[in-house]
């Protein structure tokens, strides 16, 4: 129920103006203010345009106080809240799982295209998610390609656990597995494999600004290419032929992304570009195994420095 109006509530020395201009003035973000003062009160955007003179009761005037202390304090807009639009699917989050960015989108789109291009023919496509936190990827992919059999993996059973509630609400048929990367799918061969695995390097200065979110969803310890190592190494071990396998990275990373995807006998397709501009997505196809392993290999753009990561921005 939206709050009382002003004149309707003669002792309410709080309005919603006022409370906004105060967010503000103790530096918050505008838009943040109004979100959070709207989630408070369970109003919407326009409503709160409309009545900045509404009084609002002391409790919630507290819960919004609270909450914007919050938000200053680096908790993400999404935890205060509860969730968070991705590739046009409302999820509920906690802060046992990352905040989805707009720009692992980019993932999304790419997976996609090739489930609706060059997979078209499949009537119906193994795609895996490994690391899928909220699922935003995982249910992204299942919502816009229907056809799909989508699994998902996750080490946390309390991410899992949002994914889980997450796919229910939106009707969305997703298997979650809890396990290591490849390990709960042993056996098991897919036509697409995506992930959005930690790679900021521990001793990144960006970190500090993460910190509300899950560490171990962030950095995969110093080397920030653990993780993107390991799933490239382990990966034609579980694509079908032709199967293809597509990572999010730092914006740093791609050369040194499509040097592993190359070492691993994976034909490199290409890198995809964020928001921003930045190479934030690659992806090999699984080939046939070269005679000689060992042997000299030409990698698109060469290498970069593995000591250097980003933060996920999006």
């Amino acid at each position: 129920m939206a709050p009382s109006e002003a004149h309707a509530s003669p002792a309410a020395t709080l309005t919603v103006a006022a409370l906004l201009s105060q967010a503000r003035a103790r530096g918050l973000d505008k838009l943040d203010a109004t979100l959070l003062l709207g989630h408070v009160l369970g109003v919407g955007r326009t409503w709160l345009l409309a009545h900045d003179d509404a009084a609002v009761d002391a409790e919630a005037a507290a819960r919004f106080v609270g909450a914007c202390a919050q938000r200053r304090e680096g908790v993400p807009l999404a935890y205060l809240v509860g969730e968070r639009e991705f590739h046009g699917l409302n999820l509920r989050l906690t802060p046992d799982v990352l905040v989805p960015r707009p720009d692992t989108e980019t993932l999304v789109d790419w997976a996609i295209e090739w489930l609706q291009g060059p997979m078209a023919a499949l009537p119906q496509p193994a795609v895996a998610d490994l690391g899928t936190g909220s699922g935003a990827i995982a249910l992204a992919v299942a919502h816009a390609c229907p056809r799909a059999r989508v699994s998902a993996v996750d080490c946390s059973a309390a991410a899992l656990a949002v994914a889980r509630a997450n796919g229910t609400r939106l009707g969305l048929g997703v298997d979650w597995l809890q396990g290591d990367w490849f390990a709960p799918l042993a056996g098991r061969r897919f036509d697409l494999v995506l992930s959005n695995p930690p790679y900021i390097d521990a001793d990144d200065p960006h970190l500090a600004a993460l910190h509300a979110e899950p560490r171990h969803a962030l950095t995969p310890g110093q080397d920030g290419l653990t993780a993107l190592r390991h799933l490239c190494n382990a990966a034609s071990a579980h694509l079908a032929a032709g199967g293809v396998l597509m990572l999010e990275h730092g914006h740093l990373q791609g050369p040194a992304v499509r040097d592993l995807l190359a070492r691993a006998g994976l034909e490199v397709l290409g890198t995809r570009r964020d928001l921003a501009g930045h190479e934030r997505c690659t992806a090999g196809r699984r080939a046939a195994p070269t005679p000689d392993a060992a042997g000299p290999l030409a990698y698109p753009d060469g290498t970069v420095d593995s000591s250097k990561s980003e933060e996920k921005t999006r």
